[in-house]
């Protein structure tokens, strides 16, 4: 969540921020239920004094009437103000969740279509086939007896395709601990405090990407970042021992609500998929040096890999709550000739850490707020797609990339 102090000092650049990323909110309300909610605090204490007061003066002796009546007086008005206090609480909080995060400044203003290219890298080819028929002529891939057993958009992976995914994670997962990242199996359940103060949907909102646990208070992950970003809640955490680095391997669960009209074929867009993720956190003045960090990462795989990407400025309007600055690499693909999704980086700044109390003590003994930052390593069903693309031959073999073969028993061609 957005610092109520920035909000009260910068109150129309927040709703101006607000606007560009999408939200339909109310700085102005907020700002009225804020003072509201103050003031009521300052009656409240008033009131709880007086009742202390009133309390130690009927000690040691007969009350006298006088005192015995202030003392109703006191008890029925203080319930009313905390009452209105626990009412307005309510609604402020409500309205400061749906606050978004200051976006950084050289991010583009738009919709998704005023995302802005800041680099590429390798050779555009072009007269591929289709990941799911290449994959299905070879029995790779099963989505008719996945849909069987769990439902529409589930499958199974077999042979040398499930193989190349474990592959992929291996290459992957030594590439990320070789630049410091501690690796760490998730929880794939997080309950409601966790995944809200990630920024994910809640319970009841109608274009959540998440499964919930009926009768319970858990949510199915829909990335490692979620319990990644709960790992040090309300912690406090020694500025010598920063950066922390994590790489979440995960299971990941998604609806996918509102997800038509988008590419979806295959296994592009999936209800089931496996991830590492990058995650850190850092201070306030190194955030943005550890995103470029993260981005390089990124960059260093794909290209690894030998698939030909690009890297885009998300705008405004994609950006979503917590992320004040969001990167996304998108591999080219030869079937369809343009650019599809594949990995994001996000800098979160203060947003999530400030949702889940997680703070950093200065070697001064200042106390404040971390930043938090992600970044996708691989998404394995993607990038089993960026590879079948990529490296198909013409014979239905496929060439293997040279940095996965020895994850391979030395093979050069599936």
């Amino acid at each position: 969540m957005l610092d109520i102090r920035y909000i009260r000092e910068n109150t129309e650049k927040a709703q101006q921020n607000a606007k560009d990323k999408g939200y339909n909110v109310s700085i102005a309300t907020l700002i009225e239920l804020d003072e509201e909610k103050r003031a009521l605090q300052q009656q409240v204490d008033t009131l709880r004094e007086k009742r202390n007061q009133n309390a130690t003066a009927m000690k040691g002796g007969r009350p006298t009437q006088e005192l015995i009546d202030e003392g109703k007086r006191i008890k029925i008005e203080l319930a009313e103000r905390e009452e209105y206090l626990r009412t307005t609480t309510g609604k402020f909080r409500i309205l400061h969740e749906q606050i978004p995060n200051i976006m950084k400044s050289d991010v583009p203003i738009g919709d998704e279509d005023d995302s802005v290219e800041v680099k590429k890298w390798g050779e555009q080819k072009t007269g591929a086939v289709d990941h799911l028929d290449f994959a299905m002529k070879r029995d790779w891939v099963d989505f008719e007896r996945g849909a069987k057993v769990a439902g529409t958009k589930f499958y199974y992976l077999k042979g040398d395709l499930a193989l190349l995914e474990n592959a992929i994670t291996q290459y992957a997962l030594n590439f990320v601990i070789k630049k410091g990242f501690t690796y760490m199996t998730v929880p794939h359940m997080v309950n409601s405090r966790t995944a809200a103060g990630a920024g994910f949907a809640p319970r009841g909102d109608k274009e959540s990407n998440e499964y919930f646990i009926d009768g319970e208070d858990l949510t199915m992950i829909g990335t490692a970042e979620a319990p990644l970003t709960g790992y040090h809640a309300d912690e406090i955490i020694d500025e010598k021992k920063l950066p922390l680095l994590y790489a979440g391997y995960s299971p990941c669960y998604r609806r996918e609500a509102g997800a038509a009209g988008k590419h979806t074929r295959g296994l592009f867009r999936v209800h089931q998929f496996n991830k590492l993720e990058m995650y850190a956190f850092t201070t306030a003045e190194e955030s943005e040096a550890m995103h470029e960090k993260i981005l390089a990462i990124e960059e260093e795989i794909w290209q690894g890999l030998g698939i030909p990407y690009h890297v885009i400025n998300i705008a405004s309007g994609d950006l979503g709550a917590p992320a004040a600055k969001k990167y996304d690499i998108e591999y080219w693909s030869p079937v369809d000739e343009m650019y599809r999704e594949l990995t994001s980086c996000s800098n979160c700044t203060d947003f999530q850490t400030r949702n889940l109390n997680i703070r950093v003590r200065r070697a001064d003994g200042r106390v404040e707020m971390l930043h938090s930052l992600n970044g996708t390593v691989v998404s394995l069903a993607r990038s089993l797609i960026t590879i079948i693309e990529n490296y198909q031959n013409e014979d239905g073999t496929l060439t293997i990339p040279e940095v996965l073969r020895s994850y391979l028993g030395g093979r050069e061609v599936l």
